[in-house]
């Protein structure tokens, strides 16, 4: 046991991070979507402090490594738009199950997935980068997963832009996320401290994705940060919904 947590739950959760940070190396999101379902099964009583906190880490990573074509105008409007839904994601983790919270986001995803795959373009524009910022606000605050608002969005953009932007946002939206579920008391130390001992396997996932992005054609990141979405949806759904 380590802060209470049994090691082959740990262990499940490094293993998750592991493949999560790999991914997110890649296509810009991955680490909430492959990591929190994964915790929610094994450890629920850590969510969503932990993959918050990891959220805010494996970001750094990638700025480290790759700081071209920031979208900033962008970020200008989708990043104070999470405030207010940070706010609501903490009011909804206080008043909300997190079966409730967890078929919510999944509807909403893969809904959203299925929307743009082949029929829907949604334009970048101060309004919607507006309404993704407060839907992401939202789900991260309530889920840890809160890529696929602002990845929808910027799907047709270069593979470079999409990973850096996503990086600047993820960093500085898992700072309010973090800091609303501080203020609340909903955030507990246990989950910080575990958080920096699991360093070790981002570091393994974002090394492993820097080789393995070398093999992965450009044209086909937009597929792959789909299905992610889409996978990590149907997970959340089944999950729960078993419950």
């Amino acid at each position: 046991m380590i802060f209470g947590v049994p090691l082959w739950a740990l262990g499940v959760i490094a293993l998750a991070l592991l493949v999560g940070t790999l991914v997110q190396g890649l296509v810009g999101l991955g680490l909430g979507l492959v990591g929190a379902p994964v915790a929610t099964l094994v450890a629920p009583e850590l969510m969503p402090g932990l993959l918050l906190c990891t959220a805010a880490l494996v970001p750094l990573l990638h700025l480290a490594r790759n700081r071209k074509e920031i979208d900033w105008r962008g970020l200008a409007w989708a990043l104070p738009a999470r405030m207010p839904g940070t706010a609501l994601g903490v009011w909804l983790v206080a008043v909300f199950t997190v079966q409730q919270l967890s078929v919510a986001v999944g509807l909403m995803v893969l809904a959203a997935v299925l929307l743009t795959w082949h029929t829907v373009t949604v334009p970048i524009t101060p309004t919607t980068l507006v309404g993704a910022g407060i839907i992401s606000g939202v789900t991260s605050t309530a889920t840890s997963i809160g890529g696929p608002p602002i990845a929808i969005l910027y799907q047709h953009r270069s593979p470079v832009q999409v990973r850096s932007t996503l990086a600047v946002y993820f960093v500085l939206g898992a700072v309010f996320s973090l800091t609303g579920l501080g203020v609340t008391g909903q955030l507990e130390a246990r989950e910080v401290w575990l958080a920096l001992l699991l360093v070790p396997f981002l570091l393994a996932g974002f090394w492993l994705s820097h080789h393995v992005d070398r093999r992965v054609p450009p044209a086909r990141i937009r597929n792959i940060m789909l299905l992610v979405c889409a996978a990590s949806a149907l997970v959340l759904l089944v999950r729960s919904l078993a419950t």
